[in-house]
């Protein structure tokens, strides 16, 4: 039997315990994702998606369960030893890429993470030259443009970049959280209709937070929503393509009271 990529087992995360403010943000979560699969993962504000994904990059320690990525057991590891791990796109668009830095350095600097440096010049000809390739698939002209600033980008440039740039370094686990958030409707659909490709061309096993119900029904071939910290539906495949945003309003309408998370 093949290896899980991802097993959480019985995660729990509490805020401001023995308070009266205490908050049990993740209670008692099991969850298995299989290599290669995509996951995407709803719930309305304050449900635990993104407390779910900090638990998985390390940002927060669980105070009960254990965190394994790829059989190996992380759960007492800090972010910076996960990092040789997983990729993770944040929804502000500046947080994936260094700014004062061009886009041919930022590539670069993704390509060669975690790997052994010497002296030699990082940025070469052969690959300033795949950089532009890999660069015209986005349409945005940036193949003709390798040494400007990143911060000069818009956000949508911006958040493409990002993505291109987990794809160098080949994650065995891809965390978009939110990450079209910030965008306008038409940027986010582009940046949305780039991950899907990413995604499954390399195969990366990926888990994405989405406030929008009908994005977590079309992206993926996984759906998870949360509440409460627990997991309320954990759907896929064929049932999963046939599932219509007013299939889980009929079933969880109670829940879902943010109107961002069922906007069509």
């Amino acid at each position: 039997m093949a290896t899980p990529m991802l097993e959480l087992k019985n995660l729990v995360k509490i805020f401001n315990a023995g308070t009266q403010d205490e908050k049990r943000a993740m209670d008692s979560v099991n969850l298995t994702v299989e290599k290669g699969e995509f996951v995407s993962i709803i719930g309305s504000n304050g449900a635990g998606k993104t407390t779910l994904l900090n638990l998985i990059a390390g940002t927060y320690p669980p105070d009960e369960g254990a965190v394994r990525i790829n059989d190996e057991d992380v759960t007492r590891q800090p972010d910076y030893k996960r990092a040789s791990h997983l990729a993770r796109v944040f929804q502000n668009t500046t947080m994936g890429t260094a700014g004062e830095m061009s886009i041919v350095e930022n590539l670069c600097m993704a390509e060669l993470r975690g790997k052994k440096r010497g002296i030699s010049w990082g940025v070469t000809k052969s690959r300033r030259a795949r950089y532009s390739k890999i660069l015209k698939m986005l349409d945005l002209g940036l193949e003709d443009r390798l040494t400007q600033s990143v911060g000069l980008l818009s956000g949508g440039q911006r958040q493409s970049l990002t993505l291109l740039m987990t794809t160098l370094m080949m994650p065995e686990l891809l965390l978009l959280d939110e990450h079209t958030a910030a965008l306008d409707p038409k940027t986010a659909a582009k940046v949305l209709e780039l991950t899907d490709t990413v995604v499954r061309d390399n195969k990366l096993t990926t888990l994405m937070i989405t406030h929008n119900m009908q994005q977590a029904i079309q992206y993926g071939n996984r759906m998870i929503m949360l509440h409460q910290g627990k997991i309320q539906l954990d759907i896929k495949g064929e049932e999963k393509a046939n599932l219509t945003v007013n299939d889980v309003v009929a079933k969880f309408g109670h829940t879902l009271k943010d109107e961002a998370l069922l906007a069509v």
